[in-house]
Parts: C-alpha cells; structure tokens; sequence
C-alpha cells in the first residue's frame, strides 16, 4: 500500500469559445466598388427587322459579321437553321468579343 499523495483534478474545469481574435466591429469604410456597364459582359436582345440577317445583326451589334455563329449558337433553342430568322422574332445576343 502506497502512502504517496495523488493530485486531484476533480474539480478542474475549463472552454474555449474560439481560437480567433475577437473583433468588436469590422470597419468596411475603405471599401469601394464600381461597375460602369454590364451591356458588354452579358449581351442583349435584338428584334429582328425586315431584311436581316444573322450577319448583318452581327456587323450592327457586335462590330464582325463574322460572329453570326455566336449569334446562333446564342439561340439554338429558338432556331433550327441560321437563314431562317423572322422579323419580330427576338433574338439573344451574346457578349461583344
């Protein structure tokens, strides 16, 4: 039988809410933000006219004639074939290049 004395934990308590500092209040004064046009980023809607044709929207709207593919492939979902556009019909126009 042993007569040493052990150390006695029993009443030892203890809780960490967070290891991270704690801040009071964030100050976001500093911070700015701007956006001048979105017309470029996300395209538009053109209605088409009597007489056009994917190119020619895409010279109008989009600076290259060449980007009528951009134009329908935009609208797959409402055209079947690219000569096939009807005026008064709306079409999707994708972002300028």
């Amino acid at each position: 039988m042993s007569t040493d004395k052990k150390v006695d934990f029993s009443g030892v308590s203890a809780s960490v809410d967070t290891t991270a500092q704690k801040v009071d209040q964030v100050d976001f004064s500093g911070v700015t933000s701007s956006v001048d046009t979105t017309a470029e980023k996300v395209g538009g809607t053109y209605t088409v006219q009597k007489g056009d044709s994917l190119s020619k929207i895409a010279k109008q709207e989009l600076g290259d004639a060449n980007a009528w593919k951009r134009i329908f492939e935009a609208n797959r979902d409402v055209l079947d074939d690219p000569d096939k556009i009807q005026p008064g019909q709306t079409l999707k126009l994708p972002p300028k290049a």
